[in-house]
This record gives structure tokens, C-alpha cells and sequence, in this order.
């Protein structure tokens, strides 16, 4: 499909941004883009533009590190998101966050829904808040519904840390940052959870920092 007239802001932006090659700039917390609702993935980009901003995404993830991005990050307010997972942790601490590798996927208009009522409760970061770390306590199961960039429909189940970076990257596209929903009495700076917190779960830290698990 190719884009609408009315979208040509946005796909200038976008081809802007490509522009320069490598790695996107990352918005960082204090931004209003990143505090907006997404516009829902129409097509406006055209499949080619697309499939170099996706690629973008990908580059910018990989650079930065991290395991998800979403369009917000980087300043356009679509609804789409990248997640990748290596796992390169180990074995004790995969175990008891439910960290498994994960192939990359390129989500569009996604959406999440809790299974079960269980609760998991780890520390966290994020890209566009660097340098800090709180515990947030998520659901450990979720169902994904959205697409791919080819418009094929996707219809899976994540559970433990793979359930955690949807729901992290779904909320960058409502306009959710993850401390909205961390104890912010676990607010850590990445030294201090180096140096301190990185038991595999965060019992100790909620016990010195005085704050309660689910």
C-alpha cells in the first residue's frame, strides 16, 4: 500500500530520520512523544519504508543494547515495535526469570491480555529512562495478538521474561513508561543494582529498600 497523502509529515519525518544511516537517536523520558498514544499501523509508511524503518529499529536495539524498542523511542508515534532476545545470562538467573532466547519479531498494532492471574516481580530498565532500574511487577503470562510487517497475524503465548518485554514494548505504544508501574522505593542506579541486586530475584533488595512483592 502506498502512503496516503495525509501521512506525508510523517513519512518525511521517518525518511529524515533514516537519513543520517545507522543507529536512531533514542527520546529519552521528559518527551511528550513518548507519553502520547500511538496512531494505529495503516500503511502509512508504504512497504518499503517500512521495511527500512523496521530495519532501523532493529540496528538501534542491537546498538543501544536492548531486547525491545518501540516507534516512540524514536520519536514516531506508530504503532509498532521490535523485540529480540538473545538470553546471554546465566543459567541460575534465566531459570528464575523465565529467560529464554527470542527470535527477533516485528510487532504492528499489538495488543496484550493476562493469563491466569499470576504476578512476577523483577527489576527492570529501559532504554529511553538510562542509567536506572526498578522492580516492576508484571503478569508472568500474556497473550499476544498483532502483526508482523507483512501483515500476517500473530496469535501467541509469552510467559516469564519474554512476557515482560511485551508487555514493556506494548506500553511504550500507549504512552506508558515502566515506572508508571514500579515501586519506586526499588529505584536503583544501574551501579547500585550491579553492585547489590543481582540475585536472580529481588527478594534481598525488597527487604534493604523496604518495598513488598507480589
Amino acid at each position: 500500500m502506498a502512503p496516503d497523502r495525509d501521512h506525508a509529515p510523517l513519512t518525511e519525518r521517518v525518511e529524515e530520520l533514516l537519513a543520517a544511516g545507522g543507529p536512531l537517536p533514542i527520546v529519552a523520558a521528559g518527551r511528550p512523544v513518548l507519553r502520547r498514544a500511538t496512531e494505529p499501523y495503516d500503511g502509512q509508511l508504504g512497504p518499503a519504508l517500512l521495511a527500512r524503518f523496521v530495519e532501523a529499529l532493529r540496528l538501534t536495539m542491537h546498538a543501544a543494547p536492548g531486547v525491545g524498542l518501540a516507534a516512540p523511542q524514536v520519536g514516531v508515534e506508530l504503532r509498532i515495535a521490535v523485540l529480540e532476545d538473545p538470553a546471554p545470562v546465566p543459567e541460575e538467573i534465566a531459570a528464575a526469570r523465565g529467560r529464554r532466547p527470542q527470535p527477533f519479531r516485528v510487532l504492528v498494532n499489538p495488543s496484550y491480555e493476562p493469563v491466569g492471574t499470576a504476578r512476577a516481580a523483577f527489576f527492570e530498565g529501559c532504554l529511553s529512562v538510562p542509567g536506572w532500574q526498578a522492580v516492576v511487577a508484571r503478569h508472568a503470562e500474556v497473550r499476544l495478538r498483532a502483526e508482523d510487517e507483512h501483515g500476517r497475524p500473530l496469535d501467541e503465548i509469552f510467559t516469564g521474561w519474554p512476557a515482560r518485554i511485551v508487555q514493556h514494548e506494548t506500553d511504550h505504544l500507549d504512552g506508558v513508561l515502566y515506572l508508571d508501574r514500579a515501586d519506586l522505593r526499588s529505584l536503583s542506579t544501574n551501579e547500585a543494582v550491579a553492585a547489590l541486586w543481582s540475585q536472580p530475584s529481588p527478594e534481598t533488595a525488597a527487604e534493604a529498600l523496604g518495598f513488598r512483592l507480589p
